[in-house]
């Protein structure tokens, strides 16, 4: 049994696993230990004869709010990233094409906010199915910069991905699945079946056969120049990252997280700001 600090594997189903992203009092956000323990579960998996599929969940009130900025993103990384400018973007768009090329489906059970980093983890997954009243959006545009990893256009358009891009603002899980964002959006009290349905399903189909079903539809992606285009916007990342804004944004940061954040969004009434959120 292997021992885990942030997340709990477990097997709800015969050919299913299952990992729930474990720091609740962090809304679940991803530090690169939790980053390390999910893709080493994931490989471990994908070599797994009894393992046909995986899941992943989030414990408490969220799947996942983002990032982990109280952590040195530097520090303890998964796998190794060459350095300099937009090595940070790099690393993360490497970390989702770990999930897009293994051989075995991973499905995200989306609930409460799923943010910046964690839409990353989400639309890594081969499938995502969402809570109707999930909050799902990139806040860090309003202050920082766009996405580490540029995925909105390819799966929500370019009319939804710019609104979202120029606003902040979060789209509810029922959104999600009409903007293409997510497969299908469900009651909370049902999500957690519905998935269950999905993946019995994909573990009736023999993986050597589901990993060509997998690879067939990303390798349409490629060459319509999906993989290259987000790690090109890894590039216009790093820029950012230079501006007089963001450079100003990352000294409120080191003033006071909370604050830092309470600034950026207290003027849009919304995240940590509504007033129904802790």
């Amino acid at each position: 049994m292997t021992d885990y600090q942030h997340i709990i594997v477990d097997s709800p189903l015969e050919s299913v696993s299952r990992i729930t992203l474990n720091r609740p009092d962090s809304r679940n956000a991803l530090n690169n230990v939790i980053r390390g323990e999910i893709y080493g579960t994931l490989e471990a998996n994908d070599n797994n004869d009894a393992i046909r599929v995986t899941i992943i969940r989030g414990a408490g009130p969220a799947f996942c709010a983002g990032y982990d900025l109280k952590g040195n993103s530097d520090e303890d990384r998964p796998f190794h990233t060459a350095g300099g400018d937009g090595s940070w973007a790099r690393h993360v768009v490497e970390g989702a094409f770990r999930v897009w090329d293994l051989a075995k489906p991973v499905i995200a059970q989306v609930h409460g906010y799923c943010l910046a980093g964690g839409t990353e983890l989400a639309t890594s997954c081969d499938l995502v199915y969402v809570a109707e009243d999930a909050k799902i959006g990139y806040p860090v545009v309003r202050s920082m910069s766009p996405p580490d990893n540029q995925f909105f256009p390819w799966v929500v358009g370019m009319r939804n991905a710019m609104e979202m891009m120029l606003t902040g603002d979060a789209i509810s899980g029922t959104d999600a699945a009409n903007y293409g964002f997510a497969n299908r959006a469900f009651p909370v009290d049902e999500l957690e079946a519905e998935v269950m349905k999905v993946a019995a399903k994909i573990a009736k189909i023999p993986p050597d056969i589901e990993q060509m079903n997998k690879r067939a539809v990303h390798r349409q992606m490629d060459l319509m120049g999906m993989r290259a285009a987000i790690r090109q916007g890894t590039e216009i990342q790093a820029l950012a990252f230079h501006t007089k804004s963001t450079r100003a944004h990352f000294k409120e940061l080191a003033g006071g997280l909370t604050d830092a954040l309470s600034k950026r969004d207290g003027k849009f009434g919304d995240y940590r700001t509504s007033g129904k959120e802790d």
